[in-house]
Formats: C-alpha cells, sequence, structure tokens
C-alpha cells in the first residue's frame, strides 16, 4: 500500500516537477553556449539575464497550463531512469555554472593584460623625459610644462614643504602642486610655463580659485616664467591669489642654488631681454614723438603748400608743430 502511494506521489508530483525543472536547465544550459559563444561582444549581460528570465518563466507558465499532458509524459518513468536523469540534471547545472564564472575570469584576465600592456605612446614618453640633473640644467626656456612643475616641486620640498604633485604631466583641473608647510597648511600651485610675450590670462587665475576648493587648499599660487595680464593681476588681488612672475621666480630659484642654466641658454635669455628692452625703449620714443608738449597726441596735418606735418590734435587751443 505505501508503496502503491509512493509510486503515485512519484508520477503526479515528483517526476512532473524534476520535468519541468530539467527543461528550465536544458534552456539555460543552451541559451549560456549561445550567448557566450556568440552574443557576449554585443548583448549586455544583464539583458541576457532579464531574457533567460522571460523565457524560463514562460517554461514554467506553460508546464502549469498543461500539466495533465506533463504527467501522461512521466508517468512511465521507473526509478533508475529518474535517478540517471536527475544526476544529469545536476551534470548539466553544473556545467552551466562553471561556465560562467570561467567566462567572466577570462574577461577580468584580458582586462588585466590590456591594463599591463603599454601604449605606443609611453615609451616614447619616458625617452623624452628629462631626469632632475638635466631640469636643475636647463632654462626655462628648455623646458616642457611637465619638467617645469618637477622644477618647482624640487624647489619647494628643499624648502621644507611636502609636495604632492597632483597634476604632472596631464590634465590638473587648475592645481599642479599642492604644498604643505610644517604648520599643514595647504597651498594650491598652478605652473606655467610661457614664452615671455605669452601672458597668463585671467581665466587661469580664476580656474585656480575654484581649484583650490577641491584640494581643501587654503591659500593659493600662480607661478609662471612669463608674467599676468593687468586683469589677471586685478583679478588675483581680489581673490588673494599670490603670484610669481619671471623675474621673482629667476631671483628665487638662483637664490636655491641647485637650479643652475648652462652658459649656452643663459645668453640665450640675456640675449632675448637685451631685445625685448631695446624695443620698449624705441616704442617709448615713438610714443613721446607722437605726443604735443601739452601733452596731447599729435596727428598728421597738411599745410597750403600739399606738406604734411605732425600738429596738436588740440588745435587751436595749442598751435604746437612738429616736421616729419
Amino acid at each position: 500500500m505505501n508503496s502503491e502511494l509512493g509510486q503515485l506521489m512519484n508520477q503526479t508530483l515528483l517526476y512532473p516537477l524534476v520535468f519541468v525543472a530539467a527543461l528550465i536547465v536544458i534552456f539555460s544550459f543552451l541559451g549560456a553556449i549561445i550567448y557566450y559563444q556568440f552574443l557576449a561582444k554585443w548583448v549586455p549581460e544583464k539583458l541576457a539575464s532579464f531574457v533567460w528570465f522571460i523565457g524560463a518563466a514562460f517554461i514554467l507558465f506553460k508546464c502549469v497550463d498543461n500539466f495533465d499532458k506533463v504527467k501522461d509524459i512521466t508517468k512511465n518513468w521507473t526509478t533508475t531512469g529518474f535517478v540517471i536523469g536527475f544526476i544529469a540534471l545536476i551534470v548539466m547545472f553544473g556545467i552551466i555554472m562553471g561556465l560562467l564564472p570561467s567566462k567572466r575570469t577570462s574577461s577580468i584576465k584580458k582586462s588585466k593584460n590590456s591594463s599591463s600592456r603599454p601604449s605606443k605612446k609611453q615609451p616614447l614618453r619616458s625617452v623624452q623625459e628629462k631626469s632632475d640633473h638635466t631640469i636643475l640644467d636647463s632654462s626655462f626656456s628648455q623646458l616642457s610644462g611637465a619638467e617645469f612643475e618637477r622644477l618647482l616641486a624640487l624647489y619647494f620640498r628643499d624648502q621644507g614643504y611636502t609636495v604632492h604633485e597632483v597634476g604632472v604631466g596631464g590634465k590638473d583641473g587648475g592645481v599642479d602642486l599642492v604644498i604643505i608647510d610644517q604648520r599643514g597648511e595647504k597651498t594650491a600651485v598652478q605652473a606655467k610655463c610661457y614664452a615671455d610675450r605669452n601672458h597668463v590670462g585671467v581665466g587661469t587665475v580664476r580656474e585656480l580659485v575654484g581649484a583650490k576648493r577641491n584640494h581643501d587648499c587654503i591659500l593659493s599660487l600662480l607661478i609662471t616664467t612669463s608674467d599676468l595680464t593687468e586683469p589677471a593681476k586685478k583679478e588675483a588681488e581680489k581673490f588673494k591669489v599670490d603670484y610669481w612672475h619671471g623675474a621673482i621666480l629667476e631671483q628665487k630659484l638662483k637664490a636655491w642654488g641647485k637650479w643652475k642654466p648652462n652658459q649656452k641658454s643663459m645668453v640665450a635669455v640675456e640675449q632675448t631681454a637685451r631685445a625685448q628692452i631695446k624695443k620698449s625703449q624705441a616704442e617709448i620714443a615713438t610714443s613721446n614723438d607722437k605726443l604735443c608738449s601739452c601733452g596731447a597726441p599729435m596727428v598728421i596735418r597738411t599745410s597750403k603748400e600739399g606738406k604734411q606735418f605732425m600738429g596738436c590734435s588740440t588745435f587751436p587751443k595749442c598751435r604746437h608743430t612738429k616736421s616729419i
């Protein structure tokens, strides 16, 4: 009696449930193979999981709606066949579970290998970078932006500061160095290695003012090898941004004693400075020639004879003239 009852329970409940589970496992097995072999590059894993869930739910509801047909299919199952099928089901499920981590692990390994491989540009960059000794022997015109930042880092470390190079050679967001004095006070430093004629604009000052908060800095310092434009100087004074222009910077580095640019570069710098001085003097002389003794600008006029001369722009109030 008990054996007949158990056989009835198996045929009406257990076998049909195992049959439904087997269908879902087979569906999952085939779906996993198809996805990871053909679709993984184009279909996101979350979308594939959602499709699997819909498919598994469809199989389950279909089997429930046709439960009598499922019982007819499984009524001739024997206990031995059931055990063998159950073992095969477990093995298939294990293969599916083993397939998923293997794919993920391989993708992780690939990403690690690709990230560890140096790009073609990296060796070139390492060759181009100068040593600290070379940087200390180079003039401003011989340094790149990243090398200039390293020069400043060496200087501030020797002055007793703790230096964090937060933007060396990359996207700094407005701050290149964060220097911390012995009291723990932080200063955000923006470095600009510019040519003498290329002055730092007001935008750089505003960028530094906004970026120093991202590094929890109280003070800000703008260092340039050239100078600031007049609007930039006013903006720096307004927001209390300290700045070192080229002359101040050169004075501090020479007083440091370790920065010793080679003789050729110094000659080139001196020649450039002399040329700029001569140009400035010529501009001043030209501007003075165009000013009247009363201080008003002079303009070109033509006499009755057709000759041109320089006359005061306030004529007839001032009748002073100069020949051309």
